[in-house]
């Protein structure tokens, strides 16, 4: 594999008052799989946007030579012509157009000035069959998964005859299964000649399905090594530039009584009438206890958090909600709050943060009322709080002023924190809190997380990540089809014994 396809050499990138690449260089052989390992703000995104022409060229310094020809491409067409394309994390497709429809857009199979629908449907259906997406071509994309709207990205870059595909987190919103057929899709790719860099936080995926590694770190190239041979330890010394010898910070609970309890707890699919998505769930959390909550894609994790959270999911919602002895009655988010409860979603950029505003007001977004003197904010009060919060989680931002949208995932995961935690919470729900994140950013995760509980907060934690859960749970319920099906001290779990409990009784509730 000595034929080299790209060499991009002394890449420099600059924004107003940030260097995001300095110097980097990649070489990529063709017909190989190559992953980019970075912490976030190590600056893989960036490299791989000028490479495809988002950053066009004038607007960084250095060259790119691709299939042995000097590049300057002054767009995303121009890469695209070249027959370089980029899958980025947050898809880019057209939800209420069809799977045809979303491949050819921008190259329409015409005829006489007008689409060809026969042909259209066709040859979509023949790129779907490509990579594994058994659907109708004239299936629209927003009935389809996240999983498939993966392939129907694909298939759209086979239509513009790829020749180096770049995915950007391909798999960071995608189950197991997902995953593994779209690892195998890139395998099956490979087979074809087809050259792809891949970058990812999920370095045993890595492991599994790269020939080479690059890393960065504070936007410069650390180095390049073969997969074969390569531990995940030793990609983390490479990102964050020492070795972390534990993965968890180390943490002795001490656990109160009981802050919340949950029973019988039954929701049914506002979509799917009749179907129970939850059914009579009984769990509890203590004053400084770090509770998990495991199971595998639609177990009702997410579903139950946000019903409990003032029924902001579902419907036919049931159950008893008993806070510090007392039942309570949480109709809406807002009597969730004020009853000190809060909910730090998964999805962080759809309904976590308004990424166009900046950090402060993120930050004061879900207590106003703790700022407002005759109705009015005090814009100093909330500028000293979000800098309070700035400090003390470590936001990596010149000033609160900074637009939220511009942080990296870490980031922007220690702003929703702030958010929550500024409301002062008994109990604090956090779905997915480091999904997207690099080991480096997770570890300072971890920490908040514990010190939350030393400060006597009761966390209910919801992860897929079965040893981030054995790492930082001191109790951990499994939940499969919508049912507890266990309850496991932290000295007694290990990955096997939640699996057993996370695939137990499998069929959906009705």
């Amino acid at each position: 594999m000595s034929d080299t396809i790209l060499r991009m050499r002394d890449i420099t990138k600059t924004f107003p008052g940030v260097k995001a690449l300095s110097d980097v260089n990649l070489e990529v052989s063709r017909g190989e799989i190559h992953a980019i390992c970075g912490e976030n703000g190590a600056g893989k995104s960036t490299l791989m946007k000028v490479l495809s022409g988002v950053y066009p060229h004038g607007d960084y310094e250095g060259d790119i030579e691709f299939d042995g020809q000097e590049c300057r491409f002054a767009g995303i067409r121009d890469s695209e012509h070249r027959g370089i394309v980029i899958i980025h994390q947050e898809l880019a497709l057209a939800s209420n157009l069809s799977v045809a429809e979303n491949i050819f857009l921008g190259n329409e199979q015409s005829k006489r000035g007008l689409i060809d629908w026969n042909k259209t449907n066709a040859a979509a259906a023949e790129l779907m069959q490509r990579v594994g997406l058994n659907e109708n071509p004239v299936t629209q994309v927003l009935d389809l998964g996240v999983g498939k709207q993966q392939l129907v990205e694909i298939a759209k870059a086979l239509s513009k005859r790829v020749q180096l595909l770049i995915l950007d987190e391909p798999t960071a919103a995608l189950n197991d299964d997902d995953s593994a057929h779209l690892l195998g899709l890139l395998r099956g790719l490979r087979e074809q000649g087809i050259t792809s860099v891949i970058i990812s936080h999920k370095l045993n995926e890595v492991l599994e399905i790269a020939d080479r590694v690059t890393i960065l770190r504070d936007g410069r190239t650390i180095t390049t090594l073969p997969a074969e041979g390569l531990t995940e330890d030793k990609i983390i010394s490479g990102m964050v530039g020492r070795d972390l010898d534990h993965r968890f910070p180390p943490h002795e609970p001490n656990i109160g009584d009981e802050v919340l309890r949950i029973e019988d707890w039954t929701v049914h699919s506002p979509t799917q009438h009749g179907r129970l998505l939850v059914q009579n769930a009984t769990l509890s959390v203590r004053r400084g206890e770090i509770v998990g909550l495991a199971g595998l894609m639609g177990a009702g994790r997410t579903e139950l958090a946000m019903s409990v959270f003032g029924r902001s999911y579902g419907t036919g919602i049931s159950g008893r909600i008993i806070k510090d002895g007392q039942e309570i009655k949480l109709r809406s988010v807002r009597e969730a709050i004020r009853h000190g409860i809060a909910y730090a979603t998964e999805d962080r950029k759809r309904y976590g943060l308004n990424l166009i505003e900046d950090i402060k007001r993120n930050v004061s977004a879900a207590a106003l009322g703790k700022l407002a003197k005759g109705g009015w904010v005090d814009d100093n009060e909330e500028f000293k709080v979000a800098e309070e919060y700035r400090r003390s989680l470590n936001i990596k931002a010149p000033s609160v002023s900074s637009i939220t949208g511009k942080l990296s995932g870490g980031n922007q995961q220690k702003v929703v924190l702030s958010k929550w935690i500024f409301t002062d919470p008994d109990v604090l729900i956090l779905d997915e809190p480091t999904r997207g994140i690099d080991v480096g950013a997770k570890y300072e995760i971890y920490t908040i997380i514990n010190r939350l509980a030393d400060e006597g907060k009761a966390v209910l934690l919801i992860s897929s990540e079965l040893p981030e859960l054995l790492g930082l749970c001191d109790r951990i319920y499994t939940l499969s089809a919508g049912r507890i099906t266990g309850e496991v001290p932290r000295a007694e779990a290990t990955q096997e014994s939640l699996m057993t409990l996370m695939t137990a009784g499998q069929e959906a509730p009705r």
